[in-house]
């Protein structure tokens, strides 16, 4: 594999362990509420922004809660295992390492929000390693659209071409395969069932960072 200027990251599912987090915030939220939680409903909101799948929420159960109220209460569910709790996937570390020692620049893509990535990074001894953090808020689509990784080698200052995307959940890779960005696809147990997906259309599928450092 060549060589890259830079390497964007997302977070959740990719650098950090964290998605039985929005699983745990999802079965906490709606069993307050007396709702059971469904498969449909857990699909149908990953990947949205806060604020759309707090409208979401609130229309389809009926709730009387401001989207503004439920998206600080999942927050601050949240943030309370992002802070104590929540660890980096293996070999992650060694690899970010592995990346500075040679010249590559840090880039993160993600959908989190910085009250839930400062904690993380900090809590995982990572304040600082990222030469550029980048929030789908910013440009405003999602992971299926190309913008926020375009934004991020922007902010770097390196050419598309110079990027290599690791990502672990479908939209992701999609997303950077349109801004025409080199793709590694991490393996996650929230996202195993897209494995084939991942597979065949990312450049490269590994089961943790380990497989990058064997190069």
């Amino acid at each position: 594999m060549r060589n890259f200027e830079a390497a964007i990251f997302d977070l959740d599912g990719t650098v950090i362990d964290s998605m039985y987090v929005w699983h745990k915030v999802d079965v906490d939220f709606l069993t307050q509420r007396g709702i059971p939680v469904t498969k449909e409903y857990t699909e149908k909101v990953r990947g949205m922004f806060f604020e759309t799948a707090a409208e979401y929420t609130r229309r389809i159960y009926g709730l009387d809660e401001s989207v503004e109220q439920i998206v600080q209460t999942w927050l601050d569910m949240a943030r309370h295992e992002y802070a104590n709790n929540v660890r980096l996937k293996p070999y992650t570390k060694e690899y970010l390492d592995f990346l500075k020692k040679n010249g590559v620049k840090l880039g993160m893509a993600t959908s989190s929000d910085p009250y839930l990535l400062e904690p993380v990074l900090e809590n995982n001894g990572l304040s600082g390693y990222f030469d550029e953090i980048c929030y789908t808020s910013q440009v405003g689509r999602n992971k299926s659209f190309p913008d926020i990784y375009l934004y991020t080698a922007k902010k770097l200052g390196v050419s598309k071409k110079d990027c290599i995307v690791f990502e672990d959940i479908p939209e992701g890779i999609s997303g950077a395969k349109k801004a025409d960005m080199y793709t590694v696809a991490v393996y996650d147990e929230a996202s195993k069932e897209s494995e084939p997906y991942l597979r065949s259309v990312a450049d490269r599928y590994i089961f943790d960072f380990s497989d990058m450092l064997e190069e």
